[in-house]
Order: C-alpha cells, then structure tokens, then sequence
C-alpha cells in the first residue's frame, strides 16, 4: 500500500475536529523517502521531493473554524498529488487543464530536501507554496483612492452621528455627563 502521509498545518493546535484551524494545508511527503528502490516503476522519482498543498482558498466555510472542501476542490488536490507522482490520466477538468505537474503559486509546490533544510525543515507549506499571483486591478489608482477616502469620510459621519445618538441615549436613561 502507498505511503502517504496527509498533515494539516494547524500552527501548534492539535488536529481535531474541536481545534480552530487557521490555515488548512496538506503536505504529502514522498513516500520513497527512505531510500530503496520504488515498489512501482511507473512512476517518476521523488526521492527527497515532498509535495505542499495549501488548501486555505478552497471550500467554504462551514462555520467559524470548519471549512468543507467540495468534491471539485478535492479532485483539485487529488489531481495534483496524482500529477505530482506523474500518472498520466488525471482528469484535465480537475486540475485547471495541467497535463503535466507544475508549482502553481499560492496553491502547490514540490519542494526539495535542501529548501526544506534551508528552512530549518519547518514544514508549513506557505514557506513553501508562497503567494497567489496577484490580480490585475482595473481601477485607475487616483480614482480609486478618490473613491476609498469619500467612502472613509462617509463611514467617519456615519461614526459620529451614531456616537451622538448613543451619548443622547445614554443621557436620557442617566448615565451620561
């Protein structure tokens, strides 16, 4: 049977379903790392080549500390680990249209040993998997700012005016000077 192990990064808390989970991640660490021939030849050699997952931007959230990934977001990371081991029929609509494995940043990257040990071999997959490229902003950046200091001048009135009221309220039941 494949050896694969599946951690979730939870930042020190312990994995349980009670534990709030600050970012869920799977690492899925080769499993010919302990050296020896591989049990099967198809495929690629990953030796001293772990694969990081960061799953934080998939699933919705099902409450204030539970995510649930669809079955879409994990043939997401199925596709990819299996992309990762190099098998060649991995559905193409699960994994973006890939064909082939490759580090997509924010999301997955195969690591190797030394970067791992250039890191102290801390195993949180954002050391690894980095940032999402950004997204090109339309939005020409003096209009915008024009546009987000109106609104924080509108929500600065909106501050005062309830403030107000809540003196005036407070006043009227005795407990304001």
């Amino acid at each position: 049977a494949a050896r694969v192990l599946a951690k979730i990064d939870a930042e020190n808390h312990d994995i349980h379903r009670s534990a709030p989970l600050s970012k869920p991640t799977a690492i899925l660490p080769d499993r010919r790392e302990r050296g020896g021939p591989s049990h099967n030849h198809k495929f690629r050699d990953r030796r001293g080549e772990v694969l990081f997952i960061d799953a934080r931007k998939l699933g919705v959230m099902a409450d204030r500390t539970h995510r649930d990934l669809s079955d879409a977001d994990i043939a997401k990371i199925a596709g990819i680990y299996h992309l990762w081991r190099g098998e060649k029929n991995v559905p193409v609509g699960a994994v973006d249209g890939l064909t082939a494995y490759e580090d997509i940043p924010g999301f997955c990257k195969a690591a190797k040993r030394a970067e791992i040990e250039k890191h102290g071999f801390v195993l949180s997959p954002g050391r690894y998997v980095g940032a999402a490229e950004a997204e090109e902003d339309e939005e020409p950046f003096e209009g915008k700012i024009t546009r987000l200091v109106a609104d924080l001048r509108a929500q600065q009135a909106d501050a005062a005016r309830l403030d107000a009221a809540i003196a005036a309220n407070l006043r009227e039941l005795g407990y304001g000077g």
